[in-house]
């Protein structure tokens, strides 16, 4: 029950709908135990002796009964059906919360479809037993308390060797238990790998359809939806171990009675009418018990279920507010970032290779930053941790000499834009798109940020404009019309901090071009930091800072760096190779001819 009790904050504030189920449903129950001791008076006060006065009143007594009773069910389907919508109502919403301030480092190694899986299957398993299983088992409990009190009433030795097998059904339901619970755990983390096989596919399907991979990705989904299949074979196997079983005691317990009850009348130690009474009151009895293994299963997969919300809801948050952090006002930042002896590793783990070592860098405000080196060098790295994607390992980041593990994670992050070099785009209207970071600016603004983008024309060419709904992830526009869409998104906001993340990487050279002329209007005033692997993107930059492996290699601006050997100038040379007349010098007055040409 601890998997419930962890889920209680969820539920418990909806207890008078809980009350209301459970003694909705209890009160019917007690209603129809009243039946057998009208069936005991029949035949002992009426059939029996032949007075058939009474019988009138007795089925009009029935008749009552039985619409109170609709009256209780009623109320129990009523509760219970509050009771679940709102507690899956709460923990949708819950999870939702959750998933929205977990840190960058728990969406590394998160699977979409699992975590889909997570908020819809798993959800609706705990608001089935919520809001009717929990009552229907309670019910049980009470149905069993209630009808052998009745027998013990009527006959307590003919009860006492009834009650004798009950035990051993006890003890039958909890191994069913005990072996069905891992199974049904295996099979909600089946559903959750059958879910991120298909939302991988449709998500990729472009890569799929291209490299001709549809029949290997025809038998990954068979080899999970074969996992799948032999789990619930599994189950049925436990089923059909245990559920003739516990039928078979049940019907035993039945029997039992009906011989002993018979050879009590037959001595005249009980009436007809009790003995009668008494294997009605059995029958209503037995009839959950037969279900019990039903009610088990259902307690079973939702404890399965709560198990894995539990573990989304208690997943630790690494990057988080320390207490009493700085809140920055609007205007209130001058954007002087500094990185002192930054180091940072992905993981845990000692045994990590280090993403950044050593990293200092002096950022005054308005100053543009260019970031160049080679796959896995640690750009990306350098900017996520002034986002505080994650936090560093070791040294500091400060912001106008406040460390910004001291700041705000929102104010810090309302601060600051960035556009990432896979742009993402959202299943709605373009302009929406352009004003996500902004939900209030005028269509003026989101047009003029538009036109910095280089977007404003080929936006007006489409159907309805900056109205156009964009297929899911941005499917329906090129990669370089998604990405300019993303870097008016990211003028829009106007931060303080800007952050181009290979922004460019998907326009053609023209359009870089046109783009990086919006960029100095845009830039002044501004903190920016360009990532690329285009030098031509990076020339105009304060300072071009070259990263191998975590380390810097080499800094400084872009006609210094040539004069120096090393990774820029090479790279430099490669990317200039067309041009084998501006590769022949590398003293400075040649440099900055080669910057004019390059620039114009």
């Amino acid at each position: 029950m601890d998997i419930f009790r962890g889920l209680k904050a969820y539920y418990w504030q909806d207890k008078p709908f809980l009350l209301g189920s459970v003694l909705g449903l209890a009160a019917a129950t007690a209603l129809g135990l009243i039946y057998p001791l009208l069936l005991r008076r029949l035949i002992d006060d009426m059939i029996v002796p032949g007075k058939y006065d009474g019988v009138l009143a007795l089925a009009l007594l029935a008749v009552g009964i039985v619409v109170i009773k609709a009256g209780c069910q009623y109320v129990h389907g009523f509760c219970g059906g509050r009771l679940g919508n709102r507690l899956a109502y709460r923990l949708r919403n819950g999870c939702y919360s959750k998933l929205q301030e977990l840190s960058f480092s728990f969406y590394d190694t998160a699977r979409t479809g699992d975590l889909m899986s997570r908020l819809t299957a798993d959800i609706e398993g705990i608001r089935n037993f919520i809001g009717f299983g929990m009552a229907q088992l309670m019910n049980t409990a009470f149905l069993v308390l209630f009808g052998f009190s009745v027998m013990f009433f009527l006959d307590w030795q003919l009860t006492l060797i009834t009650l004798s097998v009950i035990p051993v059904l006890g003890y039958v339901a909890i191994r069913f238990e005990q072996q069905i619970h891992p199974v049904f755990r295996a099979i909600r983390s089946a559903v959750g790998r059958l879910t991120v096989s298909v939302q991988e596919n449709v998500t990729g399907v472009r890569t799929v359809k291209s490299f001709a991979r549809e029949p290997f990705e025809v038998k990954k989904f068979s080899g999970n939806n074969e996992e799948y299949r032999e789990k619930h074979l599994e189950i049925a196997g436990v089923w059909a171990k245990y559920f003739p079983v516990m039928e078979f005691i049940a019907n035993f317990s039945v029997a039992l009675l009906l011989l002993v009850g018979g050879w009590r009348v037959i001595a005249g130690h009980l009436t007809l009418g009790d003995l009668v009474a008494m294997s009605s009151m059995l029958a209503i009895i037995v009839a959950p018990l037969w279900t019990l293994g039903f009610q088990i299963n259902g307690y079973t997969m939702s404890k399965a279920a709560g198990e894995r919300l539990l573990e989304l809801l208690n997943q630790p948050i690494a990057v988080r507010n320390s207490e009493h952090c700085l809140v920055l006002e609007d205007g209130s930042t001058g954007g002087h970032l500094r990185y002192d002896d930054v180091h940072f590793r992905y993981g845990s783990r000692d045994d990590q290779p280090a993403a950044l070592t050593g990293f200092d860098l002096d950022v005054p405000p308005g100053s543009v930053i260019g970031l160049l080196g080679g796959t896995g060098s640690g750009k990306s790295t350098a900017v996520n941790l002034l986002l505080r994607a994650y936090d560093v390992t070791e040294g500091a980041i400060t912001l106008d000499g406040v460390d910004i593990r001291h700041i705000e994670l929102e104010s810090l992050r309302r601060h600051m834009a960035i556009v990432f070099q896979e742009s993402f785009l959202f299943s709605t209207t373009i302009k929406e798109n352009i004003a996500y970071g902004c939900p209030d600016a005028t269509m003026e603004d989101i047009e003029e940020a538009a036109r910095l983008a280089k977007a404003d024309d080929f936006i007006r060419e489409l159907p309805q404009g900056y109205e156009t709904v964009v297929g899911e992830r941005g499917m329906g526009l090129s990669g370089g019309q998604k990405q300019r869409i993303a870097i008016a998104r990211a003028f829009l906001r106007k931060p303080k901090v800007l952050i181009l993340d290979d922004s460019t990487s998907a326009l053609d050279m023209e359009t870089e071009q046109e783009i990086q002329q919006s960029l100095r209007e845009v830039m002044k005033g501004r903190t920016t930091f360009i990532i690329a692997h285009r030098i031509s993107s990076l020339m105009h930059a304060d300072e071009i800072v070259v990263l191998d492996r975590g380390h810097i290699v080499q800094r400084g601006r872009h006609d210094k760096l040539l004069r120096q050997p090393g990774l820029y100038r090479e790279t430099y040379k490669i990317q200039f190779a067309d041009r084998p007349e501006q590769l022949d010098s590398y003293a400075l007055d040649s440099v900055s001819v080669l910057g004019r040409k390059v620039t114009g």
